[in-house]
């Protein structure tokens, strides 16, 4: 899929360019599910686009009370699914923010979770929810052999996923975050999860980038020389293997990987690499994350900066 050009100002809307999945965000911000239906049972097939489409959709949807509703009215495995990210979603808020409502939405999420496990028990996306919440609940199983920190976590619920889909991106991501110091993890244990996550992966998986995910998280803004992490030979190195191996399947892509080509350009911006970068921003088209952007600051004013120093078009100037 081509993202399209840039032509003057951002999209940051995480549909991107997958219109079959902006249309049912329009729907669901107007209280309407049928749109949700289809974009979901049209991904059925693909658990990657699945996993991608049920998120953006309870993102929509978690403020108000349409997947509830959806449920009561035309119950589906599609419904249940859109319930169990919205309950997640609304539980892992509620923590964030020290709600005092957090543990009965957990309650929620787990029980919406298995209930999707059931009407659909081929779909990892249910498992990948519940790996989502385990943040909150601080699982403690060992780590395999051939880590060096072995860090304990939710291992037995991410490889319950694994079964279903090996290289699942949302999957590996969650179970990533659980030992980011952010969640209560260490940093070196992040670290240690990210190399191996990435090392066990094929060399055009998306999955290479997860250790520069975790540097993206373990920046330290107020350490002067931290912005200059990037230009070390092993991190340059593999944002330059993403650029060789998996970038250039890109295009062949239903969507834009928009947030995966985000952490891309932004390592190769940030190891020197403006070349190899300006390639990246200009598949991605108007289409942005604010991730990794806004670990560094504003994230349109980073995103722009980024852009102008690889001699690209910005905001103003088209």
């Amino acid at each position: 899929m081509t993202a399209g050009a840039f032509e003057g100002h951002y999209v940051w809307h995480p549909a991107a360019d997958d219109r079959e999945l902006a249309h049912a965000c329009v729907d669901v911000r107007a209280g309407r599910y049928f749109s949700a239906y289809e974009a979901l049972r049209d991904a059925q097939a693909d658990f990657g686009l699945l996993a991608h489409r049920s998120l953006v959709l309870a993102s929509e949807a978690a403020d108000s009370d349409l997947a509830e509703r959806w449920l009561a009215e035309e119950p589906s495995p599609q419904a249940a699914l859109l319930w169990a990210r919205v309950a997640a979603l609304r539980a892992l808020r509620a923590a964030d923010a020290h709600d005092q409502r957090a543990d009965a939405l957990l309650r929620i999420a787990v029980a919406a979770s298995e209930r999707a496990v059931r009407l659909s028990p081929q779909d990892p996306t249910p498992w990948v929810n519940k790996l989502a919440l385990t943040r909150l609940q601080r699982w403690c199983d060992p780590a395999p052999q051939g880590l060096l920190t072995a860090p304990p976590g939710p291992w037995s619920l991410f490889l319950r996923v694994l079964r279903l889909d090996p290289w699942h991106r949302e999957a590996h991501h969650r179970f990533l975050a659980f030992f980011f110091a952010r969640n209560g993890g260490a940093p070196n244990a992040a670290w240690d999860v990210a190399a191996f996550l990435a090392q066990r992966a094929p060399a055009a998986s998306v999955l290479r980038l997860l250790p520069l995910v975790a540097l993206v998280d373990d920046h330290d803004r107020s350490s002067p020389l931290a912005d200059h992490v990037w230009e070390q030979p092993q991190w340059r190195a593999a944002a330059l293997a993403a650029y060789q191996h998996w970038f250039p399947d890109v295009a062949n892509h239903r969507r834009t990987p928009v947030l995966d080509l985000s952490y891309l350009a932004h390592a190769l911006f940030m190891a020197k690499r403006e070349l190899e970068a300006r390639a990246v921003f200009t598949a991605m088209g108007p289409y942005a994350s604010r991730m990794p952007w806004s670990a560094f600051g504003d994230p349109e004013e980073q995103l722009t900066k980024a852009r102008r120093l690889c001699g690209l078009p910005v905001p103003g100037t088209t």
